[in-house]
């Protein structure tokens, strides 16, 4: 469990070039804006292996897309694209590859001009009216139900991950499961 259990008094920035799945996803949400290259990908990769979010990933992502499409990415682990990010709310800005944190220094830089008690005022503001004191219970009560699954499944996934399973996304073959009778049918009529 990271840093994204602490309030930042200052705003903070995400620049996002390439993944920022699982742990990194967490990371750009604890962030008040997120600056994501055209070519960035978001996702809950870590379904793939069982390993939770536990650093606030189910609660911001919840808060800034909706219960919906945060069911979405975090049921199925896949992956988003940068404007889909957009459209949904995740990213702020899209920007050239290679650019993200060049932009996200330049709009940082942009906010240091604006009267800093007024900004930093509405930005509490802002997270009170979206978390209140809530943010706090719910992302203890996120760990606090993380931690049996960390024990069990995310020991199996991160075996998985070592022997080369469900990399690159690929979702396949993560766990060994009987198919019913319909699914083998299907399978067969397929390959014929």
């Amino acid at each position: 469990m990271g840093p994204t259990h602490r309030f930042v008094k200052k705003p903070l920035i995400a620049a996002v070039s390439g993944y920022a799945v699982a742990g990194g996803m967490e990371l750009a949400l604890m962030c008040d804006l997120r600056v994501i290259e055209e070519t960035a990908i978001m996702g809950v990769y870590c379904r793939r292996f069982g390993v939770p979010l536990i650093d606030g990933g189910t609660v911001r992502l919840t808060a800034m897309v909706g219960l919906s499409r945060a069911l979405d990415l975090i049921l199925t682990g896949r992956s988003i694209e940068a404007k889909e990010a957009f459209d949904w709310g995740l990213a702020n800005r899209i920007v050239a590859c290679g650019t993200s944190l060049g932009q996200a220094v330049n709009l940082a830089v942009s906010l240091t001009k604006f009267p800093q008690a007024c900004l930093l005022a509405d930005r509490k503001s802002t997270y009170n009216a979206t978390f209140c004191s809530v943010l706090d219970q719910l992302i203890e009560y996120e760990s606090e139900h993380s931690f049996p699954v960390i024990q069990k499944e995310s020991v199996q996934g991160a075996t998985k991950f070592v022997r080369g399973i469900g990399r690159h996304g690929k979702t396949y073959n993560l766990t060994e499961k009987d198919l019913p009778s319909w699914e083998i049918e299907e399978n067969i009529k397929h390959k014929l």
